[in-house]
């Protein structure tokens, strides 16, 4: 495989945004509860009993979402009332009066009518506090495993099954570090990808230089490493991209790659296995 030497201007030209759909099927199931649940303009525990008689968690999901809570303040509230019992489906099936006085206790009943009578349209409030919560993190989850995935079937198209996903490979002097994948094994890699997507600024992005480190610090010289990425937050964080590359022009990465070079991906993945045999 040809040696190259990347800039940092290139990488950040060839980003792009990793747009995805934020409901998986929690969410859509949950909206579809939301929007169809009957307009009064008085709600009494039944009604909220019925909700989680249907589905306990997205009952319960429903119900953090009209008191407008996080999920850490609602499970800590609810947990602060209902006490060392806990508060989950077991609890709720052994004392459902007790379980619900916790919630009225609460005031979902007054949450509850005042979202379902808020003027136009209420489910929308809660559909948006859905998705700018659990929906964000669904997002950010589906960002790294779509760019994640889409390397995976590269690897798949030229080496077939000769490769194993998310394992610790053995390197050097029987050093061991994780990788998302190596090829043909983790035993004797002759190839290591590691694969990341990323669409909003974290702690993540910053954790994987740790992790580009210790591959480079356990693998073979010998051994191939690319790094593929996407995601227009790398051009606000060209600090720690700008490490990487520096990793790349050292040698210790030997190629970097990004959505918008999917086919050289590919061509030189070809080529690394005609090199080594494989």
């Amino acid at each position: 495989m040809k040696i190259v030497v990347q800039k940092l201007e290139d990488i950040v030209a060839s980003l792009q945004p990793l747009t995805v759909d934020w409901q998986d099927d929690v969410a859509r199931r949950v909206i579809q509860k939301i929007e169809a649940f009957p307009v009064k303009a008085a709600y009494t525990a039944d009604d909220v009993g019925a909700l989680l008689d249907a589905h306990f968690e997205d009952g319960l999901l429903i119900c953090r979402l009209f008191l407008g809570l996080s999920a850490d303040q609602f499970r800590g509230a609810l947990g602060d009332i209902l006490g060392a019992s806990g508060s989950g489906v077991t609890r709720f099936r052994k004392d459902r009066q007790g379980f619900l006085d916790g919630l009225v206790s609460m005031g979902i009943l007054e949450g509850v009518a005042a979202e379902v009578n808020r003027p136009p349209r209420w489910s929308a409030a809660l559909v948006e506090r859905l998705r700018s919560g659990r929906g964000s993190a669904i997002s950010g989850q589906k960002r790294g495993r779509g760019v994640e995935e889409y390397a995976e079937a590269v690897v798949k198209k030229v080496f077939g099954s000769r490769f194993e996903l998310r394992c610790n490979f053995t390197g050097k002097k029987g050093e061991k570090a994780k990788c998302d994948i190596a090829i043909p094994s983790k035993a004797d890699p002759r190839i290591l990808i590691e694969s990341k997507g990323y669409g909003a600024t974290g702690s993540k992005q910053t954790d994987i230089i740790g992790d580009i480190e210790k591959i480079i610090a356990a693998k073979r010289s010998d051994t191939a490493f690319l790094f593929f990425t996407d995601g227009v937050t790398w051009k606000q964080r060209q600090s720690d991209l700008r490490k990487i590359v520096a990793y790349q022009n050292n040698g210790d990465i030997t190629r970097i790659y990004t959505y918008a070079m999917a086919a050289q991906f590919e061509a030189d993945l070809a080529q690394l296995k005609k090199e080594a045999g494989l």
